[in-house]
């Protein structure tokens, strides 16, 4: 349990220290605003679509797509809309803390639509599902999700906080635990976690793009930073305790 703590520590320290380097930085504003490429006007339009359309209705919808069966990646979700939050000009006054929040509560409603259909559906409906031809528009396949199931298997509940955080298996790792009608408790739990972990891990690379436009956000948004660099410590100290445990328990 000292060696699980020391490494949490350890991960803390090496979070602030990012982020004490990162507003020691001076300059990039000016660098990225001299700049005046079609690259950049891009972004801009990009962004501006963004302020102009992105709200909390829409990060909860797109992260429950983002959650279940439907292809759509998370990374084109919260970052853009946490970097929108951060300008104090934006038209929609979006909080940081509650993108996460939402966008946390998204993913887990797109996980139960996976849980469910797989436990009521059962496996043989599920993986021919993955073989037809809508599965495959889906981009599933029956290696994805034998691949997601083995990875539960070989792991256990806690693969529903963990599989979150790896490609593919983020997305489907709900399939499995609905198949082996995992407790739904524990699945609400460890879904919550793993998403919420990894949306402030997005969110905080949508902060750190705004602050390499805007070197002052790091002390207007203080707070809000380290609120979400506590949240992951916390979360990295419940997943290293966690997992101590149920080592301790097959063993």
């Amino acid at each position: 349990m000292k060696k699980i703590l020391l490494a949490a520590l350890l991960i803390f320290n090496f979070q602030f220290s990012i982020l004490n380097s990162l507003q020691a930085q001076t300059g990039v504003a000016e660098q990225v605003r001299g700049t005046d490429s079609s690259s950049t006007g891009f972004v801009a339009d990009l962004l501006e679509w963004y302020d102009a359309n992105m709200n909390y209705t829409a990060v909860g919808a797109l992260m429950t797509l983002e959650s279940s069966f439907v292809p759509f990646p998370s990374e084109v979700v919260i970052p853009p809309a946490v970097y929108v939050a951060c300008n104090p000009d934006t038209k929609g006054g979006m909080k940081i803390w509650l993108i996460v929040l939402i966008g946390t509560l998204g993913a887990m409603l797109g996980a139960y639509i996976n849980y469910f259909l797989s436990r009521w559906l059962g496996r043989p409906i599920i993986y021919a599902f993955a073989r037809s031809r809508v599965g495959h528009l889906l981009q599933l396949s029956e290696e994805k999700v034998q691949r997601a199931e083995t990875y539960f298997n070989d792991h256990g509940n806690v693969s529903t906080l963990v599989g979150r955080f790896i490609p593919v298996i983020r997305q489907l790792i709900s399939i499995p635990a609905g198949l082996s009608k995992m407790n739904l408790l524990p699945f609400s739990f460890f879904t919550f976690l793993g998403a919420g972990a990894w949306n402030c891990i997005l969110a905080l690379l949508g902060y750190l793009a705004y602050q390499a436009a805007d070197p002052t956000v790091i002390e207007k948004y203080s707070k809000e930073l380290s609120v979400i660099i506590v949240i992951l410590f916390a979360a990295t100290v419940v997943f290293l305790v966690v997992r101590a445990i149920i080592k301790k328990r097959k063993k």
